[in-house]
């Protein structure tokens, strides 16, 4: 399941054009914009933080296309930066004094952005939110690198070659850890 529906040749395409054609960024960032705040939102859980990440990948992509020279899927690439701009967050919140710490948002907030909005049944709405619930409290005991595959997939919506892309593993390596995390999830989550 990938939450973006895209053509990797027309991103290819696109992406040559977009330092000479701003027409050309635009319709990348429109594609891919709720793609890399869904996973900046899974990493940094603060509706602001994560917009603000969201801006600075899409300016670091922008500012480097040049660089980019197709390597790989312009996508994978994207995330990269995404990724790196997360990890730039949490170093420079390590560095911050005990009172400068991001502020969380509350999990109705993160119910009213990450819940199936499709749900018309009340029971089942109640009984996803448990399930989401019970997911949160288990991602600390999960591998860093399985929440990390897990929200590059499901927020992030990349297929496993791109995240095998991203997280430097091969693509059978990629699989395992989100094949491992969701059954790690539905042993303590679904089939309690």
């Amino acid at each position: 399941m990938t939450i973006t529906n895209y053509n990797q040749a027309d991103d290819q395409q696109l992406a040559e054009a977009a330092p000479k054609d701003h027409d050309a960024f635009e319709t990348l960032y429109r594609r891919h914009v709720t793609a890399i705040y869904r996973y900046c939102y899974a990493r940094v859980e603060n509706v602001a933080e994560a917009e603000d990440l969201t801006s600075q990948t899409f300016m670091a992509a922008l500012e480097s296309l040049r660089r980019y020279g197709g390597r790989g899927t312009f996508l994978a690439w994207l995330f990269s930066i995404a990724r790196n701009k997360c990890h730039d967050y949490y170093r420079a919140a390590y560095a911050r004094p005990a009172g400068g710490e991001p502020a969380a948002v509350d999990a109705a907030d993160a119910d009213e952005q990450l819940a199936d909005e499709s749900a018309a049944d009340p029971e089942a709405h109640l009984l996803l939110n448990d399930v989401w619930h019970c997911i949160e409290r288990m991602f600390p005991h999960l591998s860093a690198d399985r929440v990390e595959a897990l929200r590059l997939r499901y927020w992030g919506g990349l297929s496993m070659a791109e995240i095998a892309r991203v997280m430097r593993r091969t693509e059978a390596a990629a699989k395992m850890l989100v094949s491992r995390a969701i059954s790690d999830l539905r042993e303590r989550c679904v089939t309690q």
